[in-house]
């Protein structure tokens, strides 16, 4: 039986005598039931890693070893830690809470907003396209395309937009991931390439995305299989840096450079080389997309959701100071804000963002200053227009750049395992993880709230905001 298994259903209040005493953080309902679980959880781990310790594994049934003692039952080794190391298990409890309240705050940025149910409903039946001419074969067969697109511009009524949204993609039997906002609208669907040009049409149709045309939409190789289901929702904002648009608005961002431009602006960098001390260009994407591919000479945040950007701006405000700033994301849509935040801090000489973002520049230079593989987010996890491989198996340091999910359950984490290390079932991001991957043929099982993603060495190990310098 499994370690965590043995603990899954513990009663800790039997073992943690000494509890009461202990300063107890005042919590709302919730957040003590959440305090409580990392508490299981804490005493859990504490006991867990005490498993086999210094023991050979020669001894198949379960022991535990601590203090200098041999445990042979789980309940003799409870009483242990309980009495003994009691602040050691707070301590790491007072971690996971702090942690898991981080993780839920992250959150927040992701999740619907709620409609007033007060508002009337629009009728938006006349928005839709004529399909009767075309059978459902014919939306859902043939070669396929991804979308991916944006528009900032004011929503008065988004959960209007939204229920458009939601009815036009079935109808075309396309999947992806749609937000809608007050500040405008961020999209990326699959599906066949008629089901797809019907979708551009007439959203370029519409009188609120009139002003869009053809070439606003970023296209690839793909199609309805790149998405597993089709979401669309009204959110805060249409891509999550955690700043209410009030605050940063997309109305302040820097100087838009179209490919030629851009490409000109980073050509004069690397021709300088590491002689140039006045300009930087900045990758605003994840360090998991960057990882995979990039302009050479970038600075590279080290960042693993964009709405850490800001804070990290703000504690590398050195960085930039009197620098000119060339910044570059997927698709131009993170740019928009992080330009508009960048500048908001007046220290920059001037700030630059590429147009259309990666997917253009890739378009106009398929061979061109960015190198490796570009990340998307969808099944695909990535395109390339060049054969460069800028990463490396994290088992065997092979060149590898194709990444995939981490093979237990409830970790979301991305990991670069080439097919040998694959083929030897060296599919996890860390070790930690690599010990709860389960047998071939067995599914693997996670304890606490399933809404809640395993924590591993991979996350625990990396600074949220790193110090970067030039």
């Amino acid at each position: 039986m499994a370690s965590d298994e043995l603990f899954a259903d513990l009663e800790l209040e039997t073992f943690t005598r000494n509890e009461s005493r202990q300063e107890k953080p005042q919590l709302s309902t919730t957040l003590r039931k959440l305090y409580t679980f990392c508490r299981r959880q804490a005493f859990s781990s504490y006991v867990a890693s005490k498993r086999n310790a210094n023991i050979g594994d020669s001894i198949s049934q379960p022991v535990w070893y601590c203090c200098d003692k041999t445990f042979w039952e789980p309940s003799s080794v409870h009483k242990h830690v309980a009495r003994t190391h009691e602040n050691e298990v707070q301590q790491l409890t007072e971690v996971t809470f702090q942690r898991l309240l981080s993780q839920l705050e992250d959150k927040k940025c992701e999740r619907p907003l709620p409609r007033d149910h007060n508002q009337e409903a629009v009728e938006i039946s006349s928005w839709l396209p004529d399909t009767s001419y075309l059978t459902v074969e014919e939306l859902q067969k043939g070669p396929g395309k991804v979308l991916l697109y944006y528009r900032y511009f004011r929503v008065d009524d988004p959960y209007t937009i939204c229920a458009w949204q939601k009815a036009l993609c079935e109808k075309l039997h396309l999947t992806g991931k749609v937000r809608v906002s007050t500040e405008g609208i961020n999209g990326t669907v699959g599906g066949s390439v008629l089901a797809t040009d019907i979708y551009i049409k007439t959203m370029c149709a519409h009188a609120l995305f009139n002003s869009m045309e053809e070439d606003d939409f970023k296209s690839s190789d793909g199609g309805a299989e790149c998405f597993s289901d089709l979401r669309v929702g009204v959110y805060e904002e249409i891509v999550p840096m955690g700043v209410h648009p009030d605050v940063i608005s997309y109305q302040l961002a820097g100087t838009h450079l179209n490919p030629e431009e851009f490409h000109q602006e980073v050509e004069s960098l690397q021709s300088e080389g590491e002689s140039s001390q006045d300009t930087v260009l900045l990758d605003c994407r994840n360090f998991y997309e960057s990882k995979i591919g990039q302009f050479s000479q970038c600075l590279a945040p080290n960042i693993r959701k964009f709405s850490y950007f800001p804070e990290y701006v703000d504690q590398n405000l050195d960085l930039f100071r009197d620098k000119k700033v060339l910044m570059y994301c997927t698709g131009g849509i993170r740019c928009e804000r992080a330009s508009a935040y960048l500048l908001s801090k007046e220290v920059c000489k001037e700030v630059y963002q590429l147009k259309g973002g990666i997917h253009k520049y890739l378009e106009r230079f398929p061979d061109g200053f960015y190198r490796g593989k570009l990340f998307v987010f969808d099944g695909r996890y990535a395109i390339s227009s060049n054969a460069d491989i800028l990463s490396e198996c994290r088992y065997c340091s092979a060149p590898w750049d194709q990444y995939q999910l981490c093979a237990t359950r409830f970790c979301c984490q991305l990991v670069l395992s080439c097919p040998a290390c694959r083929g030897v079932g060296r599919t996890a991001c860390c070790s930690a993880c690599q010990s709860k991957v389960p047998p071939e043929g067995e599914e693997s099982c996670a304890i606490g709230p399933a809404v809640l993603k395993e924590k591993c060495e991979c996350t625990d190990r990396r600074p949220r905001i790193p110090q970067d310098a030039l």
